[in-house]
């Protein structure tokens, strides 16, 4: 499953942008969101997701349940 951002919660420090190996974070009416299409959890490239390592606001950037997981493309 894909990340989401919680924009309530988001301070829009920008720190997740530029880390996702994906480019599925940017910002949308000063806070940023995560393409869930996109976003596959940093699985392949990094232990833990980037968004959730660098996010200064605990639980910010959490599980989007309401979206299946992306396959890995062959």
């Amino acid at each position: 499953m894909p990340f989401k951002i919680i924009a309530s919660q988001c301070t829009s420090c920008s720190a997740c942008e530029p880390l996702c190996p994906n480019v599925a974070i940017w910002e949308k009416a000063g806070n940023f969101v995560i393409k869930p299409n996109k976003c596959t959890e940093c699985i392949g490239d990094f232990h833990e997701p980037q968004c959730v390592a660098v996010c200064p606001v605990e639980n910010t950037c959490v599980i989007d349940t309401s979206v299946p997981r992306s396959q890995a493309s062959a």
